[in-house]
């Protein structure tokens, strides 16, 4: 992936190689509920959301400029065995390139017939079975994070690694969720968006840890410090959530 910012034109993405004027915002405009700014959540670049090229979105930008830069596309490969939920459209092309030994594409709700319906709470495949497990911004949607982490854990060989991009707050000491924040509106103002359940606090890396997990978290400033956020149409202060079955 390029690293070389345009002049001529103000955005370039790094997923289809298209230089454009803009990233267009989620759902069109720039705004987000007061609270996610207030307490600094980190997660999608929603007013650089979509590329309006190829139509990818900011996080799986960022996720394939993560795995490029740390030379990661070797995990992806001939001897992987890899369990991907909510499969992204480019993510999942890159994955099948590298002819892992075993891809599984998962989802609760498929919406095509090359995705097996699978619960994160219920994997239905035997201890070990993976070497990789990529989920990208789904524990903010699952009914018990800790049962998925757990499940995760158990079907990932001892050194696997599992790839969790979730939206966080450092500024929250512990993960926030409550059974009476019910409606659409009540989720989109606390937990950042209508089909979300949770939001996630600094306590995140506990939880992982507390599911057998060791960190291998990566900054953005770490490895891709001369990439502009504007430029690529990112969020900066998004690690990569990257993890080891230990």
């Amino acid at each position: 992936m390029n690293s070389t910012t345009t002049t001529d034109l103000a955005c370039y993405c790094t997923v289809c190689g298209q230089h454009i004027d803009a990233f267009t915002p989620y759902r069109g405009h720039n705004s987000r509920p007061p609270l996610m700014a207030l307490l600094n959540v980190i997660g999608s670049n929603t007013s650089q959301f979509l590329c309006p090229s190829c139509g990818c979105h900011d996080r799986e930008r960022h996720l394939l400029m993560y795995l490029a830069k740390l030379n990661l596309l070797p995990i992806l490969g001939s001897s992987a065995r890899i369990l991907h939920f909510a499969p992204e459209q480019w993510l999942s092309q890159l994955i099948q390139l590298q002819n892992p030994a075993f891809y599984l594409m998962a989802d609760l709700y498929p919406q095509s017939e090359q995705v097996e319906k699978i619960d994160i709470h219920e994997i239905p495949y035997p201890d070990a079975s993976f070497t990789l497990v990529i989920a990208n911004h789904v524990l903010e949607h699952v009914d018990d994070d800790r049962r998925a982490m757990q499940e995760i854990r158990r079907v990932l060989t001892v050194g696997g690694l599992a790839i969790l991009q979730t939206p966080y707050s450092a500024s929250l000491h512990n993960t926030f969720s409550d059974p009476g924040v019910v409606s659409p509106e009540q989720r989109l103002q606390l937990f950042g968006q209508e089909d979300h359940v949770r939001l996630f606090g600094r306590d995140i890396f506990e939880r992982f840890a507390e599911a057998g997990f060791n960190p291998l978290v990566v900054t953005h400033h770490q490895v891709m410090s001369d990439m502009s956020a504007v430029v690529y149409g990112i969020n900066e202060n998004e690690p990569l959530f990257l993890f080891e079955a230990v």
